[in-house]
């Protein structure tokens, strides 16, 4: 496979999964454009990569900063004809300390102590970011074609606890993906969605282990929950990605979400 005639934007490129999207589309021959609000991050991957890759500051909630980002990548390389919309994440104020409601517990921050402004962040991060980039970026591609990827997650599938603002947004990111697919199907754009299962990153490493290293509670429901009881490597998402990033290998999928999630999706704990 070879993606020399991709262009390539990518949101969120600075975080460990969409920068390791960037070096295998780059690997196969394509033009990565990594944008972040975290201009240094997004540049330290950028340069592993090589004259491929171009790092771009860009606030994905700005309309003017994804414009502008667009503006760099076209002069540089011309149209955009692939688009990977990673950027999104959850906050501490759209999130509960317990699992599940227990009335009268003093000093626990429950359903009832969330904070509005965490959640319409959420879901600002996630769904308005990937509406606003996808407007700026998918206007080159509706005359010559295109393929948009976004990033769903297990939450989509079966809510999570604790986190009900990211779960809801998740889902919506999946709807999202196929609202796209049906709208842009005359255009030639595809669009479809992975769906990570249980990965460790940045994000959520202090969740899933103590500071000694060893495993939290919920790590341990997760693999309990996960029949092939780990948690994904990074390298496991890359067949995918290649795979929906060929159009001759997948030029007739689209509006479809794909779990990667050693079986979480699946099984029903029984």
């Amino acid at each position: 496979m070879k993606l020399t005639d991709k262009v390539i934007a990518i949101t969120g490129a600075g975080g460990i999964i969409c920068s390791a999207f960037a070096k295998a589309l780059a690997e196969e021959g394509a033009k990565v454009a990594l944008l972040d609000i975290n201009e240094e991050a997004a540049r330290k991957y950028a340069d592993e990569i090589g004259e491929n890759a171009l790092a771009i500051k860009c606030n994905c909630l700005d309309k003017n900063s994804i414009i502008q980002a667009k503006k760099v990548i076209n002069e540089k390389w011309g149209k955009v004809n692939f688009l990977i919309n990673g950027a999104g994440g959850n906050n501490p104020r759209a999130s509960t300390d317990n699992e599940t409601m227990t009335p009268d517990l003093e000093g626990v921050k429950d359903f009832f102590a969330l904070e509005e402004s965490g959640l319409k962040f959420v879901f600002d991060l996630n769904i308005t970011s990937a509406f606003l980039v996808t407007q700026v970026f998918a206007e080159d591609m509706v005359k010559t074609g295109g393929n948009i990827i976004n990033i769903s997650s297990m939450n989509a599938y079966r809510p999570l606890t604790k986190i009900p603002a990211y779960s809801a947004a998740k889902a919506g990111i999946s709807n999202f993906t196929q609202w796209l697919a049906v709208h842009f199907a005359p255009c030639n754009i595809r669009c479809n969605a992975i769906a990570p299962g249980f990965f460790v990153t940045n994000q959520n490493r202090s969740l899933l282990f103590n500071p000694d290293g060893t495993p939290t509670a919920r790590t341990g429901k997760i693999l309990a929950a996960t029949p092939m009881k780990k948690f994904g490597e990074i390298s496991d998402l890359l067949g995918t990605l290649l795979w929906l990033a060929d159009d001759n290998a997948s030029g007739f999928v689209t509006g479809t979400v794909i779990p990667v999630d050693g079986g979480f999706s699946a099984y029903s704990g029984v």
